[in-house]
C-alpha cells in the first residue's frame, strides 16, 4: 500500500480528521524511520519492528494519538520513547513553532532518531538519552505530554509537569492495555478512556523493571 491510499483509508475509518495531522503524515516518510528489511510494509497500517526490541507504532494508531494530542504550532511537548522518530517527526510538523522534547533509554535508536531529524532537516526536537518513565522535570511544564509506551498507570509526576490546560496521553496496561487521556483544567484533572491499545512496556523507575 502507498502513501496516499493510506491516508485516505484512515481518512475513511475515521481516524484522521484534522488537517494538520493529515498534512503531516503526508509531508513524513514513513519508510525513514523503518529498517531495510521492512520498508516495502512501511505504508501498512501495522506496527514493525525497529530493533532492540521495540516497534514503530501501526499509523491508525498514531493518527489516534496526534488527533487526541490537539497539537497546536507553537506547543511544547514531551514524548517518552524516541523509537527511530517518526511520531516526534510528525509532531514537530504540527508544533512546528514550537519543541519537542524526547526521551530515550536506548541509545542507537535515539542516535537514529537524530539521524532520521536531520535528514528531514527537523530542527525544533531535542533528543536526550535517558529514563522518561517519570517525564522530563528540567524542561517542565509542557502543554503536552505523550508516551509511545505502555505504564502501569497514570503517573502524578507526569500530571505534575503538564501546564495548565495541558494535555497527557498515556497508554496504561502492560502490553495489551487502554489509552487514556488526561487534561488539566482550573487546576482540576479530567481523565478519559479512548480505549484499547497495544504498546510495549514502558521500562523505568516509573515504569516496569527491566527485566
Amino acid at each position: 500500500m502507498e502513501k496516499e491510499e493510506l491516508i485516505e483509508k484512515l481518512i475513511r475509518e475515521g481516524y484522521l480528521k484534522s488537517k494538520e495531522v493529515i498534512e503531516a503524515m503526508r509531508e513524513i516518510p514513513r519508510e525513514i524511520f523503518i529498517p531495510e528489511s521492512q520498508k516495502k510494509y512501511a505504508y501498512y497500517d501495522t506496527p514493525l519492528e525497529i530493533g532492540y526490541g521495540q516497534t514503530i507504532s501501526a499509523p491508525h494508531m498514531v493518527a489516534i494519538m496526534l488527533e487526541a494530542l490537539k497539537l497546536k504550532k507553537d506547543s511544547k511537548v514531551l514524548e517518552i520513547g524516541t523509537g527511530t522518530g517518526y511520531h516526534a517527526a510528525l509532531a514537530a510538523k504540527i508544533a512546528r513553532e514550537g519543541k519537542i522534547y524526547t526521551i530515550e533509554r536506548i541509545e542507537e535508536l535515539a542516535e537514529k532518531a537524530r539521524e532520521n531529524f536531520k535528514k528531514l532537516g527537523i530542527k525544533n526536537i531535542e533528543v536526550i538519552v535517558g529514563d522518561g518513565s517519570m517525564g522530563l522535570p528540567e524542561y517542565a511544564l509542557y502543554t503536552h505530554i505523550y508516551a509511545t509506551c505502555s505504564a502501569p498507570g497514570i503517573n502524578p509526576r507526569l500530571i505534575k509537569q503538564l501546564a495548565e490546560g495541558g494535555r497527557l496521553l498515556l497508554p496504561v496496561g502492560r502490553i495489551y492495555g487502554e489509552l487514556w487521556l488526561v487534561e488539566k483544567k482550573n487546576g482540576k484533572i479530567k481523565k478519559k478512556n479512548l480505549g484499547g491499545c497495544a504498546f510495549v512496556p514502558m521500562v523505568g523507575k516509573g515504569g516496569y523493571n527491566e527485566d
